[in-house]
């Protein structure tokens, strides 16, 4: 499990995940990158994505209902921005991880923090 924190291009290698036409608006993916679990969101043509785990109780949080840029934890309701992670309702404690994405060369790129 990473730090929950909102990670920076510049700390990042990106690792494709997909083709950017296989993630239409509207619409999210599921990747495992390594051991991380991870959820992939296109809003409106952005992109955007978190660790799949809810910090509240660790379960899964991307099958949740998303309101604008608001995941929405399917069992206790905890809030996140897919944007920032940050915790936007509880019972989360903390935010959950958010990584930059990018689109080159039609794929969509997950950055993946260096570990020491």
């Amino acid at each position: 499990m990473l730090a929950y924190r909102r990670y920076q291009p510049e700390e990042c290698d990106f690792v494709p995940v997909a083709a950017a036409d296989e993630v239409p608006p509207g619409e999210r993916l599921f990747v495992t990158v390594g051991d991380l679990d991870i959820v992939v969101f296109n809003i409106a043509g952005q992109f955007f994505a978190i660790e799949d785990r809810c910090t509240h109780d660790d379960g899964p949080i991307g099958e949740g209902d998303l309101e604008d840029y608001t995941i929405v934890c399917p069992r206790h309701g905890a809030r996140f921005d897919v944007r920032t992670g940050e915790v936007l309702a509880p019972p989360a404690p903390v935010p959950v991880p958010a990584f930059p994405v990018r689109v080159q060369d039609g794929q969509v790129q997950v950055g993946i923090p260096r570990r020491p």
